[in-house]
């Protein structure tokens, strides 16, 4: 195959769109069958509880309630055990956040994702549909199948980066990952609609479908996946100055091991085909990697990894809770609720690519960042007295995604990766990678705290409550970043008076 010529249109090949579609729909199932254990939320609970429970009818001991098959006496504390899964998952997807960047170095980037795929789909079946249709309910085996599944699930976000990064160099990737970061919310909103269409026929129904089509992307992917483009044997002209990529181990860089700050020369050289870029001669041995504690402390990285985690345990108390919520409150139907939830991951996906491209035209992304943090306080407030109007509720709902989950998108990639462009990091691998997962684990940890938290807060005080909780940690994530903002506006102001004395 002749290798392809520079430009913006000319570096792609069919191989960059499989492998772009194959990442892209492998977390879009992967959040596609997360999403099914939020959507079957009212059904599940109803399950777990007596069917009859009032006053003209005797109360059930806990002995009469197991062999019922029934977990929990009533509603309330099926509702608290829920929250309890939701925090027991995340607690685990953000453990597994850390260390699954370190076995996607190690081990064939492809073997990793079919594997997590696939695992995670098995638990799923057998946590919704298998223990249904065998009448197995036990609180312990539900906890143990939850801690597995976050833990599976951990390890396809970084592979699917790790790939996207392989495949896509600098040269339009602004444009190429702003596209393909919808893949969160297009799977949260393939997801409702899987489940809602199968709920009436039973909440097993609905794990069943999901699990099975992430089963069947795992497989795809297994055989399908090209982790890089040397796997094909595309490579540029040798004038260039470039060969053949032969080293096993660059299938597994990571997106943000781009070189930011390359000579113009070789910038102009690559054309942005590569992200991975081997010299004719020997390259000198690699920088040392930072330390964990060392990039901890990095500037920037513990403001924006405690921002995160208040607005991203917003972000996934949504994402967990807003079907729960649209039925209990509003009294819809559940399926209607699951359809109305994807309003809000709408919201989400346009937040996201606005908000972004802004702070790209400003050159700035704390400031474009509180101003709509700010703005998503007032959105929670309006949604929190919304009428029972499913046109209006819609229309606040995607306000409110707009708001919370553009800063939760923004700072999740595009502030990672300026992060991971600090001097300390430059040439460093491992330095970058670290850098990322720790904002994104210490983000999950964040959210995995609150699911509980919401929980128990609706069960004592209602969702009132809950949204007043909402609120605090948005102000909060706020709070966390204002010193980067004024000292971004200190550059701003500094910049400009240097250009008056000039002028």
């Amino acid at each position: 195959m002749s290798p392809p010529r520079c430009g913006f249109l000319s570096q792609y090949t069919h191989h960059h769109l499989v492998a772009f579609l194959l990442t892209f729909f492998s977390y879009v199932l992967l959040h596609s069958s997360r999403k099914t254990f939020s959507n079957v939320k009212v059904s599940i609970s109803a399950q777990w509880t007596p069917s009859v429970l009032n006053d003209s009818s005797p109360a059930f001991s806990p002995g009469e309630t197991w062999e019922e098959n029934r977990l929990f006496e009533n509603t309330g504390n099926a509702t608290l055990f829920l929250g309890l899964l939701d925090t027991i998952f995340l607690f685990s997807y953000a453990v597994g956040l850390y260390i699954s960047g370190v076995i996607g170095d190690r081990l064939n980037l492809r073997y990793v994702l079919s594997f997590g795929l696939c695992g995670s789909a098995v638990v799923e079946f057998v946590f919704g549909t298998l223990t249904e249709w065998l009448h197995f309910y036990n609180v312990y085996f539900y906890c143990c199948l939850w801690v597995l599944n976050g833990l599976l699930q951990s390890s396809v976000w970084p592979c699917v980066v790790a790939v996207m990064g392989n495949w896509f160099g600098k040269s339009g990737r602004g444009f190429v990952f702003g596209l393909w970061s919808a893949c969160a919310s297009v799977g949260n909103i393939l997801g409702a609609f899987l489940a809602s269409s199968v709920l009436k026929y039973g909440y097993e129904y609905a794990f069943l479908v999901t699990s099975t089509v992430q089963f069947a992307g795992g497989v795809v992917v297994f055989f399908g996946l090209l982790t890089s483009p040397k796997e094909v044997g595309l490579c540029l002209d040798s004038e260039t100055g470039l060969r053949r990529v032969e080293r096993d181990t660059d299938s597994h860089r990571p997106l943000i091991s781009d070189e930011e700050d390359d000579d113009e020369d070789d910038t102009e050289n690559d054309g942005g085909y590569y992200s991975i870029q081997q010299q004719d001669q020997d390259l000198d041995p690699p920088p040392k990697a930072i330390g964990f504690i060392q990039a901890f402390c990095l500037p920037g990285v513990i403001p924006y990894s405690l921002a995160y985690a208040c607005l991203k345990l917003v972000n996934y108390s949504f994402f967990f809770w807003l079907p729960f919520y649209l039925s209990s409150n509003f009294h819809w139907k559940e399926a209607e609720s699951d359809r109305l939830s994807v309003w809000y991951d709408v919201g989400g996906i346009i937040g996201g690519t606005v908000q972004g491209l802004i702070s790209d035209v400003l050159g700035k992304r704390a400031p474009v960042l509180a101003v709509s943090l700010l703005l998503a306080v007032g959105a929670l407030v309006g949604y929190s007295h919304s009428p029972n109007d499913k046109i209006v509720n819609g229309a606040l709902l995607a306000i409110t995604g707009f708001f919370i989950g553009g800063p939760s998108n923004m700072i999740s990639s595009a502030i990672s990766a300026d992060l991971g462009r600090q001097e300390a990091l430059r040439g460093s691998q491992e330095a970058l990678a670290t850098v990322t997962g720790i904002v994104d684990g210490t983000g999950s940890i964040g959210a995995a705290g609150g699911q509980y938290l919401v929980s128990l807060i609706e069960n004592k005080l209602g969702w009132m409550w809950v949204f007043y909780f909402f609120i605090s940690m948005t102000l909060g994530s706020l709070a966390f970043i204002m010193p980067l903002i004024v000292s971004e506006l200190r550059a701003v102001c500094s910049s400009r008076q240097t250009r008056a004395r000039q002028l």
